[in-house]
């Protein structure tokens, strides 16, 4: 089973994590400081982290920061209950999801379950696993995207969108079935989390020559990637 990294100060709480996970197969690292916790996520001996965003030595965020500056390992954010704020900025420095504080162990293992499924390529029906339309290339196999023939780093959450839009190109795509795809998780009530990853892939992109975005919004709809 995977392996998975908690850096939080909670001791209890991190420990009820821990031994529930481990009896549902996982195999469990803990660090209850950010320093050390943040090596022990860049040795690449986990799957996957599960950060908190406040430590005692170092701010959740800036370990983030760090991490991504590295490493494209899927990080879920535990985040203060209604706390929006830290919610976008995690998202915003490349977390690939987030989940309030309290959260059950069950929950807990929804997410981590969910976000481990969208790192396995899936089956496109292409026998090279390749996406191909116009400057955009995605190698599903490889979770590779290259744009006009450069290769663009990705979180594994702003892969999963960029390739269901590929997968639709020209079709409006709504956020409902992009968190289903994309996150492995139904759409919340005034969950932005979808948004903010959209704004980072298109900043990735960039503009076309007239200034528009390659994804446009289409207002009360969803998600649409620009046929060329």
């Amino acid at each position: 089973m995977a392996k998975v990294l908690i850096i939080d100060d909670d001791v209890e709480l991190v420990g009820l994590f821990k031994d529930y996970l481990e009896k549902d197969g996982f195999e469990v690292g803990v660090c209850h400081l950010g320093k050390p916790g943040l090596q022990m996520a860049l040795s690449a001996a986990y799957e996957i982290v599960i950060l908190d965003v406040m430590l005692p030595d170092i701010k959740g965020t800036e370990i983030l920061n760090q991490i991504r500056l590295q490493s494209r390992i899927p990080i879920l954010m535990f985040t203060a209950k209604g706390d929006n704020i830290d919610r976008i900025i995690g998202l915003e420095s490349g977390a690939d999801d987030y989940v309030p504080k309290p959260c059950t162990p069950r929950e807990l293992v929804a997410r981590i379950r969910a976000i481990l499924r969208r790192t396995i390529p899936q089956n496109t029906g292409n026998p090279q696993g390749m996406i191909m339309s116009g400057p955009l290339k995605i190698w599903s196999e490889k979770r590779k995207v290259s744009w006009f023939d450069q290769d663009i780093e990705l979180t594994s959450t702003e892969f999963n969108l960029l390739e269901t839009l590929a997968l639709n190109i020209g079709k409006v795509v709504s956020k409902k079935e992009l968190s289903e795809k994309s996150l492995g998780r139904p759409l919340a009530r005034f969950d932005r989390s979808i948004d903010v990853h959209m704004s980072s892939i298109r900043q990735k992109l960039g503009n076309q020559a007239d200034g528009r975005s390659y994804i446009q919004t289409v207002r009360g709809q969803g998600y649409q990637l620009i046929k060329e």
